[in-house]
């Protein structure tokens, strides 16, 4: 069937994107989960007993420096962004991209982290007509004053190249690190979100709740590919040889700490290109089941907080 063909093939080319709206309704529970997560927590309507108590007025001094702390903290989250200069800054960019997709993420990371503004064109992975103009059928696909740019590595150090013209030194330990997400780490991850059915079903709600798809084939989509992953999962075990799916993602994110043996980044004080090619790929399933169990059980909590708070928000454009 159309529908399910369909599905396989952005299940194997897609991972989960944070999952914070699709726990929106629960953050307070997940915001518990996350250890080290930026998942807001919204307080509960204050009882009629301490109603009277609550409706007083925030004291004027307390409110302006709440107001003061949150300003500043939105201006150094803003600073910490690595923008290049006007006159090396891309223009008219375009992202042809899955939401869920792995390696779509890796180039929205070094977008935001370079306050790149770019458009998202999100794909239906079913038709795929959003990309028909191009001869390329794979995502991400990416477009600067029309010019097509394809691969996320590639797409990434052609950018990098452009905004850091002077750069000519190649970093051996940051090579090593991003070759090390594109022929490993990437490939522990659909074992992980996939492990169960709980979990695969938990990865397509969000896929068929954000990605570009009609009201049937969100239906399908979402129960269809849900199976159908959840046994290629399985075969994905025995081609990477993993024996243990939830053991190969700590180790995973255990090596990658040991990598940065105690830097904040392996950039040292800011992130580098492995750094945001390692937060990419992992910002899928941070969120998830998968994503939470790593975090509890290693290190790399502190890591992803800093390089969320390094990024910032988004500099994608409506």
């Amino acid at each position: 069937m159309r529908s399910i063909r369909g599905a396989q093939a952005l299940a194997s080319r897609s991972l989960l994107l944070s999952s914070r709206a699709l726990h929106g309704a629960a953050a307070s529970t997940a915001a518990a989960a996350a250890g080290g997560g930026r998942l807001g927590v919204q307080p509960s309507p204050p009882s009629q007993a301490s109603s009277s108590s609550s409706s007083r007025a925030m004291p004027a001094g307390i409110a302006g420096a709440v107001s003061f702390s949150l300003t500043f903290a939105t201006m150094a989250a803003a600073e910490a962004k690595e923008r290049p200069p006007m006159d090396l800054l891309p223009q008219n960019v375009v992202l042809y991209q899955y939401q869920a997709c792995p390696f779509c993420n890796k180039v929205r990371a070094f977008l935001d982290y370079h306050d790149i503004p770019y458009k998202v064109v999100e794909v239906n992975p079913l038709s795929k007509k959003e990309i028909k103009w191009s001869e390329y059928k794979k995502v991400p696909i990416l477009t600067v004053d029309g010019e097509q740019l394809v691969d996320s590595s590639d797409i990434i150090n052609i950018l990098q190249q452009r905004i850091h013209p002077d750069d000519k030194v190649t970093n051996e330990e940051e090579e090593k690190w991003r070759r090390w997400v594109d022929e490993h780490l990437v490939h522990v991850l659909s074992p992980n979100i996939y492990r169960t059915t709980s979990e695969a079903l938990e990865s397509f709600d969000y896929i068929s709740k954000h990605g570009n798809f009609s009201f049937t084939e969100r239906f399908a989509v979402k129960y269809a590919g849900a199976a159908a992953m959840y046994m290629v999962s399985k075969k994905l075990k025995k081609k990477y040889n993993i024996t243990d799916a939830r053991a190969s993602l700590y180790d995973a994110a255990n090596t990658w700490m040991g990598a940065l043996n105690g830097r904040d980044f392996l950039g040292g004080s800011k992130p580098n290109l492995a750094d945001l090619a390692v937060f990419g790929v992992l910002r899928p399933i941070r969120y998830l089941t998968a994503g939470k169990d790593m975090v509890e059980h290693t290190q790399i909590g502190d890591w992803y907080q800093r390089m969320e708070d390094a990024i910032g928000e988004p500099s994608r454009i409506q």
